[in-house]
């Protein structure tokens, strides 16, 4: 009988080429790959983020939730984490995007802690990226806020990495968008278990952080760091922990539901 043809694995671009199998009587295998999350915990260095009533610094909220994560990601079976910033330090919303790109990262997500001018605004949100404009007023002067940590490190935002600056006219773009709703979603509904829901929906706006055409990104507002109560909560490690968890849960219910696509390359058989 005709022997079918064997499906044609196309190699990863950026990867060497795979070593020919030396016993040419065996099918190569296909090696499993970690699944890459990037956690961005926001501002660093000169740029301090949002500051509580309190003293709090939300660039070390921030590192704090993110490390936690990180710690709990890496224990995860077939997953990895990669942070953006692991210090004190600035770094740029286009590198932030670079590195997750150049670690090829399946998932991108960024912590913040929320702040509005009256201190009794409250509880967690989630946003992805939206191509054409903010879902609220609020969504819309966030985005703004965030945007402009560019500038505190001398950064000017209309000169753009290419990658960037292509990014809405992509076609991978609406993809893109539709998995990150995907997964603000299922990390939206393991937060509410442990805080209270600024909206009930993730949000929508021009986040410049979110805008890699090709990998699902939300960025994570914790809680509000201008609310007293919630202050003290954010700077709670039992909080950071619960924080961590529910982040990580609704990873896994995204990824139970949307596995990346397979990245993958040949082997020798043993």
């Amino acid at each position: 009988p005709a022997v079918p043809d064997l499906p044609v694995v196309k190699p990863d671009p950026g990867k060497p080429p795979a070593a020919r199998p030396a016993d040419k009587g065996k099918a190569p295998r296909v090696e499993q790959r970690l699944v890459t999350v990037v956690i961005d915990p926001g501002h660093g260095g000169e740029d301090p983020g949002a500051r509580g009533r309190r003293g709090t610094h939300e660039k070390d909220v921030t590192l704090a939730i993110s490390r936690r994560l990180k710690e709990r990601i890496d224990r995860e079976p077939g997953m990895r984490a990669v942070l953006t910033r692991d210090g004190d330090y600035f770094i740029g919303l286009a590198q932030r995007v670079q590195k997750a790109r150049r670690v090829q990262a399946d998932l991108f997500v960024s912590v913040h802690a929320d702040a509005w001018v009256q201190p009794n605004a409250r509880g967690s949100s989630v946003f992805a990226l939206s191509e054409r404009g903010a879902t609220s007023a609020a969504a819309r002067w966030l985005a703004k806020r965030e945007n402009e940590s560019d500038l505190i490190g001398g950064v000017n935002l209309d000169v753009k990495d290419p990658v960037l600056a292509r990014t809405l006219l992509d076609l991978s773009q609406t993809a893109t968008i539709n998995d990150s709703l995907k997964l603000g979603k299922a990390v939206l509904g393991e937060l509410g278990d442990i805080n209270h829901l600024h909206k009930a929906s993730v949000e929508q706006a021009g986040f410049a952080v979110l805008k890699a055409p090709d990998i699902p990104s939300i960025l994570v507002e914790t809680a509000f760091i201008s609310n007293p109560q919630e202050e003290l909560r954010l700077k709670d490690s039992a909080y950071q922990e619960k924080m961590a968890e529910a982040i990580l849960q609704g990873l896994r219910n995204y990824l139970a539901k949307n596995p990346p696509l397979a990245r993958a390359r040949l082997a020798q058989n043993p």
